[in-house]
C-alpha cells in the first residue's frame, strides 16, 4: 500500500523514549496477509513518523516531545533546529550573515539554557557557550531528537529551557544488510550558484546478527549572500541644549562641567548611533560529517557499542561594505523624540570608510564513546558509557579574520546626517549629505580614498569534555528503580593573536593625502572589483541607502601595503613611524593577546535516584516518578592580568587610541557549588484517551564558560570617545529555576491528538550584565585631558524573575485522505519584564521570551508527500550587549523584531527503493532585523534571501 512498508524502522538511542515507540508497529487494514505479516507492517512517511512521535510522547514519565525520522536517511528537514521549531514552545534563533537555524529557544530560554546531547553524552564546542551551533550538525541520518521540557534525572538536570538528546542510529537496530544514500543540489536566490550535497549510510551485521557495523557520512555545503544593514550600538548618554537643532548659542562645547553655561552642559537625555553602514556578504559553508559504530552482542545479557562522530566544518566569508563613526558630542542640529532617539543631526568634518573582510573560520569536533550494557539478572539491567569529546576552533592556528578600513575625511570630510523615519521593521535609517566635501556624485570617489586601518586577528579554542556514567535499574511487576552516578570534565582553552596587541592596526592610518594629513596612502584603483547597487538593498524596507558599495578584498590591500616594503629600511610616505617602533617591518604580523587569555577547568560530579510506579486510582492508571540528582562543581579559572599604565593618541589619525600596560600577571580563582535537584513526574489515564499530568522540579544552568575569565580584559586598540574593558567573574553560581507544569493530552483517534500545557518558572541567580563608566589605574583620556572613562561590563549575579505560559497543540489526520496539519501556540509572560524607559536599569530582563506559533500541513499518500511549514515568533529580548557597549546607562539591550517564515517541502517514491525530493525555504522573502532599546533603533537588519534544494535518495 502507498506509504507502507514491511519492517520497522531503525530505533532511537537507548535512553530516548522514542525508543520503545518506534518499535511498535501501526495498526494494519485488511489487505488479505496472515495476522503475522499484518504485524510486521508499519507506517512509513510523515504518518508514520507522526504516530511514532506520538506514541513516545503519551508513553513517556515526564512532558517530552519527540520527532523521529520518516524513514532511514530521511529527516523531516535539512536542518535540526528547523524540525524542532515545529514543537510547541520551540523556537529558532538564526545566523545573520548565514541565515542558517543556529540555535533554538524552548519555553522562552534559549541558547546556553537548553543542554543538546548526543546519545545522553555531552558535546564539547569550542565557541565559548555551552550550547551548541546546530548548523554543525547534519540531520540525514539522525534517528530521532527527543526534547526533555520536564528533566529525567537519570539522564540530565542541567538546563531550565529543555535537554534535547539527539539519537543516532546503530547497526544492531535492524539486523542485515542497510544502505542509504542521497545527493541534492541547492540554490540561494542571492547567491545565484547551486552547490552541491550528498551522504552515504552502509550498516550490515554478521555471525548471527551478533556483530554489526555501521558507517556514514555526509558533505554538506552551503553559499548564501546576505545583505545587511547595521548600527552597531545605540548607547545612551547626554546632550548639552547646544547640540539640538534651533540652539543659537554662538559656540558649542559640550562638557560635564556643572560651572558652564547652561547651554553647553550636557543635561538632557539621549541616544545616538555610534557606527552606522551597510554591507555584503558571501559565506560558503562546507561540512563534512562522518560517524562508525560497531556493536558486538556475545549473548543475549550482553551488548557492547563503540562508536565516533566526526564533523569538520569550514566557513568562509567576504565581505564589503562601508561604515561611518559618531561620537555624541559631535553631533550638531539634533532632533530628539520623545524618547530621545535622534530623528536627525549633522557631524561636520565625519570620515567615511569603506570596509572589506575575510573571514576563514575552521570547526572540527569528534566524539568517541564506549557503552556497556549488562542484563545481569531477569530484574536487573547495568549499564557503563564513557566517552571523550573534543572541540576547536581554528586548530591550524590561522589567521582567522582579515579586515580593511579605508576612505576618507578630515580636510574634506563631508556634514554627515542620519534621519529616522520609521521603525526597525519596515525603514532603515537615511544616511545624507555625504560624499566627498559634501558632494553626493562623489561618494565613492576612489581618487580620494586612501589607506586607514588594517585589522588581522587570530582566534583559536578548544574544548575537551571527559565523561562517564554508570547506572544500574531493577524492574518487578510495576516498579522501577534506578541508581547511578557520572562525572564530567570540561577544559576550555581561549586564545587571541591579532594587530590591535601590537598596535600594528595603525600602521597606515590615517586616510592619505587625499584627506590633508600626514598618514595613508592613496588606494589604486586596480584594487577595486566593482561597485554594487544598493537598490532594493533590503526586501520590504524603505530609507535611503548611499547608491553603491565598493567591492574589494582585505587580502588584496593587505598585499599592496606589504609590498611598500620595510618601514624600518626605507622612508616611505603615509607610514606612521609614531605607532610601532622598529617591530612594524612591513607585514601585518599578528601579536598574542594576553587580556584574551583564558584557561577555565569545570569537574562535575552528580549521584541520581530514580523510582517508577505503576498503580491505579478507582480503576484509572497511574504512574508516579520521583527522583533526586547532586551535582557538585569544582571550577579553576586561569587569566592574565594587567592595567593600564597611559593612553597614547595616534599621531595620523586623531579618533584612534592607544592603551599602553604595565607588567602582566597570571590570576587563577577558585570556586565550587554543590546543589539537590528533585523531580516528580505524575501522570493519570483518565481514559484510554484522556491523560492528565502534573510535573514539578528543579534544574540548574550553569554560567557560560567564557563568562568566567577571573581578569579584566581592556583592548589595546581603543576609540575616542568609546573606551570599553570586559571582565568575567569566575565566582558566579548557577542559574536555578524551581518548575511546574500541569497537562492535559487528548488523544482522540490515530495520529491525532490535542493538549494544553501550562508551566511555571522560578528562577534565580540570574546573571546579569552591569555596565558603568569608571577610571582604571587614574590613566588620563588624550582626548579630554581628564581622567579616562571606560565603559566596563562585568557579570554578576542578580534578582530572580518567573516565567509562566501555557503551549496549545493540535495535530489532526482527516481520516485515510493523507491530509492533516499541526498547530501549536506557546504563549509566555514574565514578573520582570524589560523597562524601556528606565535608564537606571543596568541588564537585567528574562530574555529569550515570546510568544510563537507554527502551522504544518501535509499530505502523505500514493507514494507523495507534500509540507508547507509556518513559523511565527513574536519580538523578544535577546540580550543585553550589543556591537558597541559604550553607553552610560548600563548595558543596552538587543530586542529581535517578530518574523513570519514558510517553508515548503514534497517528496514523491518512484520505486520502493528511489525517493526523489525538493524544498524551498522562506518563500516570503522574510528579513531578520533587530533593535536597540525603542523601536526605531535599528542594530541589524539581514536580507538573507530564499534557499531551493532538489535532490534523489536511494535505500537498499
Amino acid at each position: 500500500m502507498p506509504g507502507e512498508e514491511r519492517g520497522a524502522p531503525h530505533t532511537a538511542g537507548p535512553d530516548s523514549p522514542a525508543n520503545g515507540a518506534q518499535d511498535q508497529t501501526l495498526e494494519a487494514p485488511a489487505t488479505g496477509l496472515t495476522e503475522a505479516e499484518q504485524d510486521e507492517i508499519v507506517v512509513t512517511g510523515i504518518r508514520g513518523s507522526l504516530q511514532r512521535n506520538l506514541d513516545a510522547k503519551r508513553e513517556a514519565s515526564g512532558v517530552v516531545d519527540v520527532i523521529s525520522s520518516e524513514d532511514i536517511g530521511k529527516f523531516p528537514d535539512s536542518n535540526v533546529a528547523a524540525s524542532l521549531q515545529r514543537l510547541p514552545g520551540v523556537s529558532i534563533q538564526r545566523d545573520g550573515v548565514r541565515g542558517e537555524a543556529n540555535g533554538v529557544t524552548i519555553r522562552g530560554f534559549g541558547g546556553d539554557f537548553n543542554e543538546t546531547l548526543v546519545d545522553g553524552r555531552r558535546l564539547a564546542t569550542a565557541t565559548g557557550g555551552r550550547s551548541i551551533d546546530f548548523s554543525t550538525v547534519g540531520s540525514d541520518f539522525i534517528g530521532a531528537l527527543t526534547v526533555y521540557k520536564t528533566p529525567d534525572v537519570t539522564v540530565a538536570a542541567n538546563s531550565i529551557g529543555a535537554t534535547i538528546d539527539i539519537a543516532y542510529p546503530k547497526p544492531l537496530d535492524r539486523p542485515g544488510f542497510r544502505l542509504a544514500a542521497s545527493a541534492s543540489g541547492s540554490i540561494q536566490n542571492y547567491s545565484k550558484r547551486i552547490v552541491p550535497s550528498g551522504g552515504l549510510l552502509i550498516s550490515d551485521s554478521f555471525a548471527d546478527d551478533r556483530f554489526g557495523i555501521l558507517a556514514s557520512v555526509i558533505y554538506t555545503r552551503h553559499d548564501t549572500r546576505t545583505n545587511n544593514v547595521f548600527v552597531h550600538g545605540f548607547p545612551g548618554g547626554r546632550y548639552a541644549p547646544c547640540q539640538l537643532a534651533g540652539s543659537t548659542a554662538a559656540t558649542c562645547n559640550p562638557t560635564t562641567n556643572t560651572t558652564a553655561p547652561a547651554s553647553q552642559q550636557q543635561t538632557i537625555v539621549g541616544f545616538f548611533e555610534q557606527q552606522y553602514g551597510a554591507q555584503q556578504s558571501y559565506a560558503k559553508d562546507e561540512r563534512i560529517d562522518g560517524r562508525i559504530a560497531v556493536q558486538w552482542q556475545p549473548s543475549d545479557d550482553l551488548l557492547l557499542t563503540v562508536d565516533n562522530n566526526y564533523s569538520d566544518q569550514r566557513i568562509n566569508t567576504d565581505t564589503f561594505g562601508f561604515g561611518i563613526w559618531f561620537n555624541q558630542g559631535s553631533l550638531r542640529n539634533v532632533k530628539l523624540d520623545e524618547n530621545g532617539v535622534p530623528l536627525d543631526f549633522t557631524q561636520s568634518g565625519s570620515q567615511t570608510d569603506f570596509t572589506a573582510g575575510t573571514d576563514s573560520n575552521w570547526r572540527r569536533s569528534n566524539q568517541t564513546g564506549l557503552n556497556v550494557k549488562w542484563d545481569a539478572t531477569q530484574n536487573l539491567e547495568i549499564e557503563a558509557d564513557g566517552s571523550l569529546s573534543r572541540s576547536w576552533l581554528n586548530p591550524d592556528g590561522r589567521v582567522n579574520g582579515k579586515g580593511a578600513d579605508v576612505g576618507y575625511g578630515f580636510g574634506i570630510g563631508p556634514a554627515l546626517g542620519i534621519a529616522i523615519t520609521g521603525d526597525s521593521d519596515e525603514v532603515i535609517p537615511s544616511l545624507h549629505n555625504y560624499g566627498v566635501s559634501g558632494n553626493p556624485a562623489r561618494w565613492a570617489d576612489t581618487s580620494a580614498i586612501g589607506s586607514h586601518v588594517t585589522v588581522n586577528i587570530a582566534n583559536k579554542n578548544t574544548d575537551t569534555i571527559k565523561q562517564g556514567r554508570l547506572r544500574a535499574k531493577w524492574t518487578q511487576d510495576d516498579l522501577t528503580l534506578s541508581i547511578g552516578g557520572s562525572y564530567v570534565d570540561d577544559t576550555f582553552k581561549f586564545r587571541s593573536a591579532n594587530t590591535f596587541a601590537n598596535n600594528f592596526w595603525q600602521a597606515y592610518s590615517g586616510y592619505g593625502p587625499a584627506s590633508g594629513t600626514t598618514g595613508g596612502v592613496a588606494i589604486p584603483t586596480s584594487l577595486y572589483d566593482r561597485t554594487v547597487s544598493t537598490a532594493n538593498f533590503i526586501p520590504g524596507f524603505s530609507g535611503t541607502l548611499p547608491p553603491t558599495l565598493l567591492d574589494f578584498s582585505a587580502v588584496a590591500f593587505q598585499n599592496f601595503l606589504t609590498g611598500l616594503g620595510n618601514p624600518q629600511t626605507k622612508t616611505i610616505p603615509g607610514y606612521n613611524y609614531g605607532c610601532c617602533g622598529t617591530a612594524f617591518t612591513g607585514t601585518f604580523d599578528v601579536a598574542n593577546d594576553v587580556g584574551s587569555y583564558r584557561n577555565i577547568n569545570e569537574k562535575t560530579w552528580s549521584l541520581f535516584l530514580s523510582a517508577k510506579y505503576k498503580t491505579e486510582i478507582a480503576g484509572m492508571p497511574f504512574h508516579f516518578n520521583a527522583g533526586v540528582r547532586q551535582e557538585s562543581t569544582k571550577l579553576a579559572s586561569t587569566g592574565v592580568g594587567r592595567l593600564p599604565t597611559s593612553i597614547t593618541p595616534s599621531t595620523t589619525d586623531p579618533t584612534l587610541l592607544t592603551v599602553n600596560f604595565g607588567p602582566s600577571q597570571q590570576v587563577t580563582t577558585r570556586n565550587s557549588y554543590s546543589y539537590l535537584l528533585p523531580a516528580v513526574d505524575m501522570k493519570l489515564e483518565l481514559t484510554p484517551k484522556l491523560v492528565l499530568r502534573f510535573d514539578a522540579s528543579r534544574t540548574l544552568t550553569r554560567p557560560t564558560l567564557n563568562l568566567l575569565t577571573p581578569v579584566l580584559n581592556i583592548g589595546s586598540g581603543q576609540r575616542v570617545g568609546a573606551l570599553t574593558a570586559d571582565g568575567g567573574n569566575p565566582l558566579l553560581q548557577p542559574y536555578l529555576s524551581d518548575n511546574f507544569d500541569a497537562a492535559a493530552e487528548w488523544y482522540y483517534q490515530r495520529n491525532s491528538y490535542a493538549s494544553v500545557n501550562f508551566f511555571l518558572k522560578n528562577v534565580s541567580n540570574f546573571i546579569v550584565q552591569g555596565t558603568q563608566r569608571q577610571t582604571i589605574n587614574g590613566v588620563t583620556d588624550p582626548s579630554t585631558g581628564q581622567a579616562a572613562q571606560f565603559s566596563v561590563s562585568q557579570r554578576v549575579n542578580g534578582p530572580d524573575a518567573t516565567v509562566r505560559g501555557v503551549e496549545l497543540a493540535l495535530q489532526h489526520t482527516f481520516g485515510d485522505s493523507g491530509f492533516g496539519f499541526i498547530a501549536n501556540g506557546t504563549f509566555v509572560e514574565t514578573n520582570k519584564p524589560y523597562d524601556r524607559n528606565d535608564i537606571s536599569q543596568s541588564g537585567f530582563a528574562v530574555t529569550g521570551l515570546a510568544n510563537s506559533a507554527n502551522f504544518v500541513g501535509f499530505f502523505d499518500k500514493y507514494g507523495f508527500e507534500f509540507r508547507a511549514a509556518l513559523n511565527w515568533r513574536d519580538e523578544y529580548l535577546l540580550q543585553f550587549g550589543q556591537v558597541q557597549n559604550t553607553g552610560a546607562f548600563g548595558a543596552e539591550p538587543t530586542f529581535v523584531n517578530a518574523s513570519t517564515q514558510i517553508d515548503l517541502s514534497a517528496s514523491y517514491q518512484i520505486t520502493k527503493n528511489i525517493n526523489v525530493f525538493g524544498e524551498a525555504l522562506n518563500i516570503t522573502n522574510e528579513t531578520m532585523s533587530t533593535h536597540g532599546r525603542y523601536n526605531n533603533q535599528l542594530l541589524d537588519v539581514f536580507g538573507y534571501g530564499r534557499r531551493f534544494t532538489a535532490g534523489l535518495r536511494i535505500k537498499l
